[in-house]
């Protein structure tokens, strides 16, 4: 049953060849087992999960047949969850239980989901490999000693390893895209406002999205058709009505106008994941789809203003972490300004501390200007780059990274290095446009993902796209060895 997808498991429900209950109970023993190798999960939430089951199949007996009736997956551990520690991967919420469920948990709740537990991530979602997580590193499936990706690693992880079919996760700069890259995954990262970011535990407000990580392109429709939707509680949803998006995969490709941004193919792109891009190219060709190159001038100036932007609203975001009102307090202070020092010092990693600090310094006085608003105007820049080239094509293609995983450890030195694996993904979030990362070959037996854009709310398109892409290779159904 661990093979399945969730439109297949969706299926098997209905017909009752299985209950959510047994492949409930199944999958909590394939993570017991086979977890420990990838360190995927810091929450397990076995007692919960059975109940959902089986309250599912009591839905299921009474004539429900929703497509996510059953279904189980995992949230992601910055998607607040009643009762249920929700640590943001850091020291700093190690004892936190939140006392209400995030709307994104609630609508998938509501829908029938059974959650299995909560998933390893980079903390307070900083990070591009899975590796500055309070709880330990997340290792790829696809070969143990390297990065998952990040700050989505976790959820990534179990889902390749077949854990479980599905999982939430979040994008800020292709958190979402990235991890789906390195790990043969579909992942999506949804228009900015199109899933409620409440509840969802913040690391930069104006880029953070919430968004589906499966292995298919129609397992991301059915979790997104979950997610989204317009949320009272959240100052920047978007009250959009939201389509089927399982009716518009089967559409046809022909004549869809794909752009391909020449700077995407810069000295910076490992040569081995542009043949394989091109390949996917001519996959779509075949299906009807016109190629043509456009230009987005202003790629090159979106890693300097996201990372000033990203680090500025954070060290806004996390100075709430303040030992105080919950979370993490060190022992014994000697006054107010001890207490706050040593907490957050304590708290908080490296990687956290190091964007906090510069976030502060961008926004301090004197330096507003020259910093983060300079980067505000960057980010008009690029999104005006992408409505440009949306009046001449429908999708934008390209890599979702520069090269595959790389090893554990490799760029714990230089963090600059690892930002820069960001450079194909960060202009979706600065724009606040959906991209989609869905499966297109290995390097070195490591997975690469092809990345598409699309314009605001049209997922459904990036979806069909997708769909039958994958209709017609094989990339995505490739196991890693030994699960």
């Amino acid at each position: 049953m661990h093979h399945m997808t969730l439109a297949e498991i969706a299926r098997g429900l209905a017909d009752k060849k299985f209950s959510s209950e047994e492949l409930t109970r199944t999958l909590l023993a394939r993570i017991a087992q086979l977890d420990p190798q990838i360190n995927s999960f810091i929450s397990l939430t076995e007692d919960l999960a059975l109940a959902q089951a089986k309250a599912a199949d009591a839905r299921r007996a009474n004539g429900e047949n929703g497509a996510l009736l059953g279904a189980p997956i995992a949230h992601k551990d910055l998607f607040c969850t009643q009762g249920i520690r929700t640590s943001c991967g850091s020291k700093m919420l190690d004892n936190f239980k939140a006392p209400y469920d995030a709307t994104v948990v609630s609508k998938l709740a509501a829908a029938g989901t059974v959650t299995l537990g909560k998933t390893n991530m980079d903390e307070f979602a900083m990070g591009s490999a899975n590796e500055s997580s309070w709880y330990g590193a997340v290792k790829n499936p696809w070969n143990l000693e390297h990065v998952p990706g990040g700050s989505s690693g976790g959820s990534a992880a179990a889902v390749a390893a077949r854990l479980l079919p599905a999982a939430t996760a979040t994008d800020t700069g292709g958190s979402i895209r990235q991890p789906a890259a390195f790990t043969n995954l579909t992942g999506l990262k949804p228009t900015y406002g199109r899933v409620s970011r409440w509840g969802m535990i913040a690391y930069a407000s104006s880029l953070d999205q919430g968004g589906p990580l499966a292995r298919t392109a129609e397992d991301c429709a059915l979790l997104l058709q979950g997610m989204a939707g317009f949320d009272p509680n959240d100052s920047t949803s978007i009250d959009e009505p939201v389509p089927d998006y399982s009716a518009s995969l089967n559409g046809s490709l022909q004549g869809l106008r794909i752009g391909v941004p020449k700077e995407y193919f810069s000295a910076g792109l490992d040569p081995r994941i542009a043949d394989l891009i091109h390949a996917s190219i001519k996959e779509l060709e075949k299906l009807g789809a016109v190629i043509k190159e456009i230009s987005l001038p202003n790629m090159q100036h979106a890693i300097p203003a996201y990372y000033v932007i990203a680090p500025a609203e954070a060290s806004s975001n996390l100075s709430r972490f303040d030992g105080v009102r919950f979370g993490y307090r060190c022992e014994n202070p000697k006054d107010l300004e001890d207490l706050y020092t040593r907490s957050r010092g304590e708290g908080f990693g490296s990687e956290v501390q190091r964007r906090i600090m510069v976030g502060a310094y961008a926004l301090s006085a004197g330096y507003y200007d020259a910093y983060y608003l300079k980067a505000q105007k960057i980010r008009r820049l690029v999104k005006n780059d992408f409505m440009n080239a949306f009046n001449e094509v429908d999708v934008i293609l390209g890599p979702t990274t520069p090269n595959p995983a790389w090893k554990l450890g490799a760029k714990n030195s230089d963090p600059v290095a690892a930002y820069l694996e960001d450079v194909y993904t960060i202009t979706a979030n600065l724009a606040g446009l959906p991209g989609l990362s869905m499966p297109a070959g290995f390097v070195d037996g490591l997975p690469v993902g092809v990345q598409l854009l699309a314009p605001y709310f049209q997922e459904g398109r990036l979806l069909n796209v997708a769909h039958q892409y994958q209709l017609h290779t094989d990339w995505h159904t490739r196991t890693p060895t030994g699960f």
